[in-house]
């Protein structure tokens, strides 16, 4: 039920910044997400401000508001602040912002790969990596790079459900397999 609220708030919010025409960066709004939900995550105080029945919905929006100012919120993010709030769903907050990223790089044709290599790669290698996994999906490639020795060499590319694996490691894999095949 959580997951189906969360991504229905961050559909209307993609819609409304998309629709914006230019009003606000879509990577604007997600700085100003991830910085909100850090400040909830580091402040015990502020979160039971906003999760607490207790605590009336004016004072809420009171608190809520210096927070925004502080953060300089762009004002169609404050409003989906104050909605979520109004709504009782500040504690979908951080499922909200992750299904808004996932909403907003839907739309703009952008894939999120995992890439892992061996050892760490220089600028050129991974532009090179995203340039043919852009080709590869015919969409724009953003990249999350780590580091994993067990591969001996090369690199393997996760997107999705999808691996593409040119290690060293995965080759000689396979390799064996066709061996024992064979055999």
């Amino acid at each position: 039920m959580s997951l189906a609220v969360s991504n229905r708030y961050a559909n209307a919010l993609v819609d409304v910044v998309i629709g914006s025409k230019g009003a606000v960066e879509p990577q604007q709004v997600v700085g100003q997400l991830q910085a909100l939900e850090s400040a909830i995550q580091s402040s015990t105080d502020l979160r039971t401000v906003i999760l607490s029945p207790a605590v009336t919905l004016g004072q809420k929006n009171r608190v809520m508001g210096r927070i925004c100012d502080q953060l300089g919120m762009h004002r169609l993010v404050r409003n989906f602040v104050f909605l979520v709030i109004r709504n009782r769903r500040a504690h979908l907050l951080p499922q909200m912002r992750a299904a808004f990223e996932q909403g907003l790089d839907a739309r703009m044709g952008v894939v999120k790969a995992d890439i892992s290599s061996a050892a760490e790669l220089k600028d050129a290698a991974r532009a090179s990596l995203e340039a043919q996994l852009a080709r590869l999906t015919g969409k724009r490639v953003r990249a999350q790079y780590s580091v994993d020795p067990a591969l001996l060499g090369g690199a393997v590319a996760r997107i999705g459900s999808t691996i593409f694996d040119g290690s060293v490691r995965g080759q000689l894999d396979t390799l064996r397999r066709k061996l024992s095949a064979g055999a």
